[in-house]
């Protein structure tokens, strides 16, 4: 992806319509919008309370109560989400015991996925939003290090950059009904910031709704001013508005002017804002994963080694994948002061 990225010296890139499966349809219909394995990953992770059910589950919780207990969730909140998490394949239920009719919850192999999209979030809210350099330090077992992991390429293994990669149309490249009935609403900063310290937490509150997500999509995809935004998402003006003045008031964006009579502004990704390519490709290659019935709309190329690639997050030290179970870690936060199971992935002391 070729990013906009706010220079002096440099133009926002234009989104270029020949490599999109662009529709006679598309222009001349509201209800329809470009295919895009980002956005079904979106609509699981900017709903707060979704998130922090499955944060939980990555730190050990199972069990309703160790849920509860965790986030200070009412009953009828959680029970709503766990019905949700099960629905969409990131949760299993599955009885305590032959005797009991309870049940606990545990990741399925696609919740076990995302954990690569929480590490790359963690990277950036930790290299961000957190003057202590996060409340956990990661300890990868494969090389017995303390670890902060990376995006790169899964053919050269090399850590990728946002001008390094480019896009070409997949095998699922087209258009799709809109989602004209989602709730697209702002999140406030205590929806995603409940329970544990969390750099992922202050990422996605940065972040924000399924708006913000897409808006931060299409700037990626060349978008910088007012009218592309709209016309690739069929975006309400008012919201537009309300979603890119947030966004450049946390950091992601940088207004400039390119026309005095009358005034229009481009909004061009900061290098902050830059650095999001890394949790949003892995978001990609996650919904590619679980949710494109394996045609994948876009396919990523990498400058570097010239090949077509899937991202993937390594350790800094040895180049292995992450995976979920090949992690410890060590705190920067007294644990007891917060409900909850204590997973057993936790190291003993503190930073």
């Amino acid at each position: 992806m070729r990013p906009a990225v706010a220079a002096k010296d440099k133009k926002p890139a234009r989104s270029p319509k020949s490599d999109l499966s662009v529709r006679s349809e598309e222009k001349s219909s509201d209800l329809l919008e470009r295919k895009c394995s980002i956005a079904s990953t979106v609509g699981i992770l900017s709903d707060a309370w979704a998130f922090l059910v499955i944060r939980e589950a990555f730190f050990g919780a199972r069990r309703f109560e160790e849920f509860r207990s965790g986030l200070e969730i009412s009953r009828a909140t959680l029970t709503d989400r766990l019905r949700r998490l099960t629905q969409e394949g990131i949760l299993r239920e599955a009885s305590y015991s032959d005797t009991s009719s309870r049940v606990e919850y545990k990741l399925t192999k696609s919740g076990i996925d995302l954990y690569p999209t929480f590490m790359a979030l963690m990277q950036f809210g930790d290299r961000w939003l957190d003057p202590t350099d996060g409340p956990l330090q990661l300890i990868h077992e494969d090389c017995n290090c303390v670890s902060k992991p990376l995006v790169a390429c899964s053919c050269c293994q090399k850590k990728i950059t946002a001008r390094e990669v480019t896009y070409l149309d997949g095998p699922g490249a087209g258009v799709v009904g809109a989602e004209t009935n989602a709730r697209r609403t702002r999140r406030t900063v205590d929806d995603f910031m409940r329970g544990r310290p969390s750099s992922v937490s202050r990422a996605l509150e940065v972040i924000g709704d399924r708006w913000s997500f897409l808006i931060i999509r299409e700037a990626f995809y060349g978008a910088a001013r007012f009218d592309q935004f709209q016309a690739e998402l069929k975006i309400a003006s008012n919201i537009l508005t309300d979603r890119l003045s947030r966004l450049v008031d946390r950091g992601v964006f940088k207004k400039r002017k390119y026309q005095s009579a009358p005034e229009r502004f481009e909004y061009l990704l900061t290098p902050m804002g830059a650095d999001l390519h890394g949790p949003i490709m892995m978001m990609m290659a996650w919904g590619d994963r679980w949710r494109a019935g394996g045609e994948p709309p876009m396919l990523l190329k990498h400058s570097v080694c010239g090949k077509i690639f899937t991202p993937t997050v390594v350790c800094n030290r040895c180049g292995k994948p992450i995976h979920a179970y090949a992690m410890k870690y060590r705190m920067r936060y007294d644990p007891n002061k917060f409900g909850g199971r204590k997973s057993s992935r936790a190291v003993p002391g503190r930073v």
